[in-house]
């Protein structure tokens, strides 16, 4: 439900992941048996993922959540970086997954054919269009049921995205162990319309934190594991709406040298899906002493560390958190955004990256 009429695309998207995420749901899991209803292919033994921007940061989530959920190995590349490779990946019961929102984004695409072109391996593409051309070059496939998204950023694709990456997750599982084994994850992911509300409900601290943020000029956006991906996507989904120079970092990685810009004026935002490790408080900590940038925690915080704002959603575990994150920099995006009085819908110079018919 809307506190007001939404003024513009994005805004729109972002309210519609409540109704979206239920979709998926709906499509996917047996509501008599609890079966995911996927075709994926057997044995498999490791799964490259190849993307480009917000679907690459999915596939970044996706291999701490493969390997943790199933546990197989598995790896993300950019599309482009992915071309560029003279060597590719083409062990024995490998499984390639291609993620493109609209189906059509060139570099992706070729991708696609520089594995059919070297190898007879499985791919898999996740796609909001089920005409695309992607659809049609991929041997398994999975529609992630966003609608037509109309705004640059992608956000309700995204959360979309990560769902369908659940799923197959799971699936993975279930092709091993049974469909009980994956029964608490599911019964989780259907409470995940509640947690989508909730993290909607926090407009007025949004709103408050948006103001502030809008004045800053170096803000450093950092989480530890299954988290960075999602501090890359905040990072992402800030630059392109609102032009701010924002960076993205694994809070381990920052300390070393790159903690250096903290010199400047600034403000460090640290996301966290569950309890914050003790390596990360002590980090934080030393941060403030050294430096005493703004603080900012989305997720859980930790009574050790004091921060300036805490913005979170109770939830039952990291998956759910995951998803309540998402919600909420999405809408600090937005609101930034529209403080600096940007076209969020048409953010100058961007486009989608689609299929080029004379390449």
């Amino acid at each position: 439900m809307f506190f007001s009429k939404p003024k513009t695309n994005m805004e729109m998207e972002i309210h519609e992941q409540t109704k979206i995420i239920p979709y998926i749901l709906m499509k996917y899991i047996n509501p008599e048996s609890g079966e995911i209803k996927l075709d994926l292919p057997q044995n498999i033994r490791k799964i490259i993922l190849v993307a480009s921007g917000s679907s690459y940061h999915c596939a970044r989530f996706a291999v701490d959540l493969l390997e943790k959920f199933s546990g197989i190995e598995s790896r993300a590349i950019y599309s482009s970086e992915f071309l560029l490779k003279p060597i590719i990946p083409h062990d024995e019961n490998t499984l390639y997954i291609f993620i493109t929102q609209s189906g059509e984004t060139s570099d992706t695409l070729k991708s696609v054919d520089k594995v059919k072109e070297n190898s007879s391996l499985a791919t898999l593409c996740i796609t909001n269009n089920e005409n695309s051309t992607i659809w049609n070059k991929c041997d398994y496939r999975v529609a992630c049921y966003a609608g037509t998204e109309h705004g640059i950023a992608a956000t309700k694709s995204f959360t979309a995205q990560m769902l369908c990456l659940i799923l197959i997750s799971l699936k993975l599982i279930e092709n091993v162990h049974g469909i009980e084994s994956t029964k608490q994850y599911k019964e989780s992911l259907m409470h995940l319309p509640i947690v989508l509300e909730k993290a909607l409900a926090k407009r007025k601290e949004i709103n408050k934190l948006a103001k502030f943020l809008a004045k800053e000029k170096n803000i450093i956006i950092t989480a530890d594991g299954i988290s960075y991906s999602l501090a890359k996507e905040a990072a992402l989904k800030t630059k392109e709406t609102s032009y701010k120079n924002i960076s993205s970092a694994i809070l381990g990685e920052f300390m070393h040298g790159h903690v250096a810009v903290l010199n400047n004026k600034s403000t460090l935002v640290y996301i966290a899906v569950n309890k914050i490790p003790k390596r990360s408080v002590d980090n934080l900590n030393k941060i403030m002493a050294d430096y005493k940038p703004t603080l900012i925690i989305i997720g859980p915080s930790d009574e050790k560390i004091k921060s300036n704002f805490n913005l979170n959603v109770e939830c039952e575990n990291e998956i759910q958190q995951m998803f309540a994150n998402v919600l909420i920099f999405q809408q600090i995006a937005l609101e930034v955004a529209l403080r600096l009085h940007r076209n969020v819908d048409h953010p100058k110079g961007l486009h989608k990256v689609v299929i080029d018919n004379n390449s």
